[in-house]
């Protein structure tokens, strides 16, 4: 299986002002999934790293690696979506001969992922579905206690079931934003939302870190800390 690492790093962030190039611990955010997709990619892979952002381009350069085009500016925008960012990413390396059976979207916000986890999506990868997400569990569910606000101002259970106990409840689970597998061939034939073939491997909450406000990066930090720590004792 081909597969391109498309790690996207657009220029500007509201939540987090330059989170992809703010050192975490020892070195920029961003450097942690490149080092990631490196580490896992084979002959025949491409890394792909969608950027607009000429610090991102510098970090790059100094890590000797090649970035093949610049996203342009109408893909980089609040609005942009991430489909639409990697139709244009399969687009530039069609327009070079070079194509793929999978895509691997590594969001550089989360970067507490490990081999573990990209072993766990291969192995449930297959050509038959659209897409293979890492998730989360989630303690907060909608069948039993999430709300939603009604016409008189009322709060209303999202799913109006009765069950009793947190134990009784079916298991829901969240997109953790660290790592999206997804199907060429069904990118080709829909858009992401329209995916109805999609499957998932469960992370634990310690690597299922999104860094979206600066909470979220002491957090990281925390998790990642404690990890070089571990290995030092090892």
């Amino acid at each position: 299986m081909r597969i391109l690492y498309l790690i996207p790093a657009r220029k500007g962030s509201k939540g987090l002002p330059g989170k992809n190039i703010k050192t975490l611990i020892d070195k920029p955010l961003i450097i942690y999934t490149v080092e990631f997709a490196l580490k896992n990619k084979k002959d025949g892979d491409e890394l792909c790293i969608s950027t607009n952002d000429e610090k991102v381009l510098e970090i790059m350069t100094d890590l000797g690696l090649h970035v093949p085009f610049i996203r342009p500016e109408e893909l980089a925008t609040d609005s942009a979506n991430s489909y639409d960012v990697i139709i244009h990413a399969l687009k530039y390396y069609e327009s070079v001969n070079k194509s793929f059976d999978a895509v691997l979207l590594l969001q550089p916000t989360s970067p507490l992922r490990n081999q573990e986890d990209f072993d766990n999506l291969i192995k449930c990868y297959s050509e038959s579905i659209d897409m293979i997400v890492s998730v989360k569990k989630v303690k907060d569910n909608p069948y039993f206690n999430l709300f939603e606000e009604n016409n008189l101002g009322f709060l209303e259970k999202c799913m109006n079931v009765n069950f009793q106990t947190r134990q009784d409840v079916p298991s829901v689970y969240a997109f953790n934003g660290s790592m999206y597998l997804m199907n060429v061939n069904s990118l080709k034939k829909k858009s992401i939302i329209n995916f109805d073939k999609i499957i998932k491997f469960i992370m634990p909450d310690e690597r299922s870190v999104d860094i979206d406000t600066i909470q979220d990066w002491k957090i990281a930090e925390f998790y990642l800390k404690d990890k070089q720590n571990n290995k030092k004792k090892a």
